[in-house]
């Protein structure tokens, strides 16, 4: 027999965190992690639209990092776990880091602001972009409210929404869309 996808466990509103802690489905934490997947989702929209090899190859890395977060944001930290969960490095913010240099040397220097766009798939990289800030936001705020997120988290989630805005603009470039400078009316 096939695996069932529902279990029924969650109708009443609630769900379980790696390690079997049952939270409200409105908890911090579970908002955490259901926007990595949001993102998550996203991403695959834009590599799907990008339909580029070597966009493709970085999308996926970052995808894999974003299932590791979210393993790791959805495990409840004092609770002992009794599967292996996979980790961030400090080599993954440097991968963006270095991602974003190689990507820095073909576009054009910015000037001002630019209009999100360019084309769907530029145009969606810039949403993705939004989402990630928007992960950035709950995991401080989780921090705020003093649940715990491993520490390089939110520097990786940091440095991505800076990789996916400059993926935007390169996205847009490789595919001869004209940027949008902002111009402020005044």
């Amino acid at each position: 027999m096939a695996f069932k996808i529902y279990t029924k466990t969650g109708d009443k509103g609630s769900t379980s965190l790696i390690g079997g802690v049952r939270v409200l489905k409105s908890h911090i934490r579970i908002e955490s992690y259901g926007t990595v997947d949001e993102l998550n989702s996203y991403l695959g929209m834009v590599n799907d639209m990008a339909a580029n090899a070597e966009v493709s190859e970085w999308l996926r890395e970052i995808q894999d990092r974003l299932f590791t977060i979210g393993s790791e944001l959805a495990t409840r930290p004092d609770k002992e776990v009794k599967m292996k969960l996979p980790d961030l490095h400090d080599a993954d913010i440097q991968w963006l880091e270095d991602g974003i240099d190689k990507m820095n040397e073909t576009l054009p220097e910015m000037r001002s602001f630019i209009l999100p766009g360019g084309n769907l798939a530029a145009s969606t990289c810039h949403v993705a972009r939004c989402v990630c800030r928007r992960v950035e936001r709950i995991c401080v705020a989780m921090q705020e409210q003093n649940e715990v997120v491993p520490e390089l988290i939110v520097p990786y989630i940091n440095r991505l929404s800076d990789f996916l805005f400059v993926l935007a603009r390169y996205i847009a470039h490789i595919n001869g869309a004209e940027e949008l400078p902002w111009r402020a009316r005044i």
